[in-house]
């Protein structure tokens, strides 16, 4: 029992610091690229910039008065747990957003196009990072949260469309050229932190359907040296009970283990799919030697 609560604190602490890590990123972005572009962000944050545009008010310091009313209403929709777990993150991401403020001065990119491109990058990892440790910078989040809620609308259709006002009112008062170029660090945005959500580790899931999958499953294993399942199938129109061969292989691997398919039987259907994210034995944890895996094999057969 205290060797699991140790567990649950250090992953707690894991958790958090990858959070403050993710809003240091986020916050350095609005600070190097954005800001000094005269750009906006979405969600509060955009909000905040406009006025400080106008008058010059702290942005930071916006975004947590902007963000108290929203955690009083999640603290009475969604619940205490809810609210808690998000304000450390919207604390923290307001607090952020100022402390690097001074970054402002050391603004590395003269040109808007390339700071919408790089801004929105690296706002992206930030966010990413923070999502990834089931984090939040609580703002149109937490907005999104209570509507789905109540009216069981998509959040990202929320959130794109109180972002779109914010276009609008910034296109209004900043002129369009502006406001396009921060769709352009949004859409950025946007892409960057699916990635990192999703992952890096990026691998190719492969299925064989043929009548020789023994030898086929035989090749790949010596050849490739990848581990192979048998998932059991079977045709709707023949009623033919057949094997189905599933395999995990790196992109580099594919051409391969396309020629051992191919040269075992030309008829084999296969089918290549991309997985964000492949974790455990072999890809995230070590995996067993080629030739101890044969070891075993034989030990299981004689």
């Amino acid at each position: 029992m205290l060797h699991i609560k140790r567990l649950s604190l250090k992953s707690r602490v894991f958790r958090y610091l990858g959070i403050l890590l993710g809003c240091l990123i986020s916050s350095s972005s609005i600070n190097l690229f954005v800001v000094p572009s005269h750009l906006l962000s979405g969600g509060v944050a955009g909000i905040a910039m406009i006025f400080y545009y106008l008058f010059a008010l702290p942005i930071g310091v916006q975004m947590f008065l902007y963000n108290l009313p929203l955690l009083a209403a999640a603290y009475k929709t969604l619940g205490r747990d809810y609210t808690l777990d998000i304000a450390f993150g919207t604390i923290l991401f307001s607090f952020c957003v100022d402390a690097t403020r001074f970054l402002n001065a050391y603004a590395p990119v003269p040109d808007t196009m390339l700071a919408a491109i790089f801004g929105g990058v690296l706002n992206g990892v930030g966010y990413g990072i923070i999502f990834r440790m089931n984090g939040s910078s609580g703002g149109f989040d937490i907005v999104a949260a209570i509507v789905k809620k109540y009216y069981s609308l998509n959040m990202g259709s929320v959130i794109f469309a109180f972002n779109c006002v914010i276009m609008l009112v910034a296109a209004a008062l900043f002129g369009i050229m502006p406001a396009l170029y921060t769709l352009v660090c949004m859409f950025m945005n946007s892409a960057v932190t699916d990635r990192v959500v999703a992952g890096f580790n990026s691998r190719k899931v492969v299925l064989i359907i043929s009548d020789h999958v023994q030898p086929i499953s035989e090749a790949i294993i010596c050849e490739v040296g990848r581990g192979v399942t048998f998932l059991h199938g079977q045709g709707a129109f023949t009623r033919k009970e057949r094997n189905v061969l599933f395999l995990v292989c790196s992109l580099t691997q594919i051409s391969k283990v396309k020629l051992i398919a191919n040269l075992i039987d030309k008829n084999a259907f296969m089918i290549v799919l991309s997985a964000n994210e492949v974790m455990g034995r072999g890809f995230t944890m070590p995996g067993m030697h080629l030739k101890a895996m044969l070891k075993e094999r034989s030990k299981r057969i004689f």
